[in-house]
């Protein structure tokens, strides 16, 4: 028996049961009943059941304990990846907290690593990095091609220990003071594919790290010819002096500020012709065998001058908190000194005999001694024994009122920071805090202290507002003015894999591990699990905060700041895509497939539970667009 659908032209279709038997040979069908009354899951549960089908009702079966790990997120990645980084995309902790994490979801299961602990995880990361020189390669010839632009950058992360060799006190970027760290460099091409990653000590310089990259295309990946881009800190003069040596090898990089400053000054850039345009090419003697183009980004000009200004101000700010404790304390103005002097003089009788100059920045007194004696001599009638007693008490008092004076002196001279050095000492602790110190005149005194903007250098600093020179050793027949800034700026894609390894995308930071492969493993691995999430953003962009209109950043001005499409600012002004459906974040988007659970189920009251069967959630709408987009993935 089967269940047949009849369309009924403008009616609803009939719902038949039917069977079908043999009659002289052929194969006929009969009507049994019409089940067109019935409710559509009533008629649906029967052809299920014709099936051959064994249904069960919902209340004769439950899910069993711990039976509904999380499996919709494990699913995405995998679906965009081999095995071994998916934790790191999922759930970035460290190795012990995976082992706890994971069991929660389907990953050990579709792993087969159910019963892994940290040892195991441990010894996975050593296989892996025993094999980093052979994974880089086949990415190196998935991603990099001949003549092609490779970038690279390099970042640091902190360490929590000090037992790692490679842990070191250098330049950190993560704000984390006084912590020791380890740098990284990584390799892409320039989409931001990720193809390499090296690990060097925490107190390595950038421009160091750049030959090692390059005798890595050349030897370990074999690309004779290519373009290495990396921003000012890294590609130095004696850098690029070491690759002019090289055949096949191009470079495009950036003048250093003090560089332009110098160019600007002697006049060899024309700084007009910003009126006119935002990039032109310039010579200097200096440059010889190389390409400058001078850039003036106008609107970064603006936000600059105002930054510079409000840093500035919070100098001003901090240095009139030492000027404050200079001065606290002091005496000034004529009226509180004279108030304070008679204050003292009170006290004495003899204080009439005090003459006093008194003036806006201090006093001076003189005793008339004349008028005390004659005074002296006159109260006594001539008795001399009185005289000289009264004298005698009468220097006493001279003596007293001199050092109450001399003190009083004192606190118009110095305040509760004085001396030079001492002042020098907390003015310096301050000058420098936002760092424009270069813009101020300081007059330390031991007993003062005063300073002023030099608005002249100002004015010279500004006047290079917004302004970046790239240079590079292309021919303008390779690469003109416009491809070349833009390449450079493609730099930014290895700052947004940086953004990733050091945020919740995948938490490189802190790195726990004490022994130096074993740190270089957990950089290779967050690289790797990068490069899936590359690829998945890329697959998802309709979904997440993304600008889908990728083609226009090769049209737009090279020099203007990035905008976004109307499209993308759409997305972020409304948080909805055209179907009203939510707009996601690329972890967000993870977590809503991890609402995807895969539960174990057996029959209620049954006390065998091997005899289990699964059901997987039912994906909505935007999970299984999510689903489909993985699919489109090219490598």
């Amino acid at each position: 028996m089967y269940i047949a659908t009849i369309p009924n032209r403008k009616s609803p279709p009939a719902i038949l049961l039917r069977e079908s038997y043999r009659e002289k040979g052929k194969v006929k069908s009969r009507t049994l009943a019409n089940l067109s009354s019935l409710p559509p899951q009533s008629v649906e549960i029967l052809r299920r059941s014709l099936k051959g089908e064994n249904l069960v009702s919902t209340d004769a079966f439950e899910i069993i304990e711990d039976g509904s790990p999380a499996h919709g997120h494990v699913d995405a990645a995998m679906t965009a990846m081999r095995r071994m980084v998916a934790a790191r995309i999922l759930e970035p902790k460290s190795k012990l907290a995976t082992t706890l994490w994971w069991a929660d979801t389907t990953l050990p299961e579709i792993l087969d690593v159910s019963d892994a602990d940290e040892d195991d995880l441990y010894g996975a990361m050593d296989w892996l990095f025993e094999r980093q020189g052979r994974i880089e390669k086949k990415l190196a010839d998935r991603h990099l091609k001949n003549n092609a632009l490779a970038l690279y950058d390099l970042t640091s992360s902190y360490f929590e220990g000090c037992t790692c060799p490679l842990a070191a006190l250098g330049h950190n970027r993560d704000g984390k003071r006084g912590k020791l760290q380890v740098n990284y460099g990584l390799l892409t091409n320039q989409k931001g594919i990720p193809v390499a990653v090296s690990v060097f000590e925490g107190n390595t310089g950038d421009p160091k790290t750049l030959m090692p990259q390059v005798e890595k295309m050349r030897d370990a990946f074999g690309i004779e010819k290519f373009v290495m881009v990396g921003d000012r800190g890294m590609l130095t003069q004696k850098q690029i002096d070491a690759l002019h040596d090289i055949d096949g090898l191009d470079w495009i990089g950036a003048l250093r500020p003090e560089a332009i400053k110098k160019l600007a000054t002697s006049g060899a850039i024309q700084m007009g012709l910003f009126d006119e345009r935002n990039l032109f090419e310039v010579k200097h003697p200096d440059f010889s065998g190389e390409r400058l183009i001078a850039c003036r980004n106008a609107e970064l000009a603006h936000r600059r001058a105002i930054k510079r200004d409000s840093l500035l101000k919070a100098t001003v700010k901090e240095l009139d908190k030492v000027r404050g404790m200079v001065r606290k304390g002091r005496l000034r103005g004529k009226k509180e000194i004279d108030d304070r002097v008679r204050t003292i003089l009170k006290k004495y009788r003899i204080g009439k005999h005090f003459n006093l100059d008194i003036r806006e920045d201090g006093f001076i007194y003189k005793v008339n001694e004349d008028e005390l004696i004659a005074e002296i001599t006159a109260k006594s009638k001539g008795n001399q024994e009185l005289i000289e007693k009264r004298l005698k008490r009468s220097r006493t008092h001279i003596e007293s009122i001199s050092r109450q004076l001399a003190k009083l002196s004192r606190k118009i001279d110095k305040g509760r920071l004085h001396g030079q050095d001492k002042i020098g000492v907390r003015v310096g602790k301050v000058i420098n805090k936002y760092k424009v110190g270069k813009h101020f005149e300081l007059d330390i005194r031991d007993n003062d202290f005063s300073f002023g903007i030099n608005r002249d250098k100002v004015k010279k600093e500004a006047a290079v507002d917004g302004i970046y020179i790239v240079r590079t050793s292309l021919s303008k027949e390779r690469m003109d003015a416009n491809e070349t800034v833009r390449s450079y700026k493609l730099l930014s894609q290895a700052e947004r894999a940086f953004r990733s390894f050091k945020t919740v995308d995948l938490m490189v930071r802190p790195i726990r591990h004490r022994l130096e492969d074993r740190v270089r493993a957990h950089i290779f691995l967050c690289m790797l699990a990068y490069y899936v999430q590359w690829h998945m953003m890329e697959a998802w962009r309709p979904l997440l905060y993304a600008d889908e209109d990728q083609k226009a950043k090769n049209l737009r001005d090279p020099v203007a700041p990035a905008k976004r499409s109307d499209s993308a600012m759409k997305k972020i002004r409304t948080k909805r895509l055209d179907d009203g459906s939510r707009v996601h974040s690329f972890r967000s988007l993870l977590g809503h497939l991890g609402s995807i659970v895969r539960a174990t189920c057996h029959c209620s009251g049954e006390k065998d539970t091997s005899n289990t069967f699964t059901m997987i959630t039912k994906r909505n709408q935007k999970q299984q667009k999510a689903f489909d987009l993985l699919q489109t993935i090219r490598v």
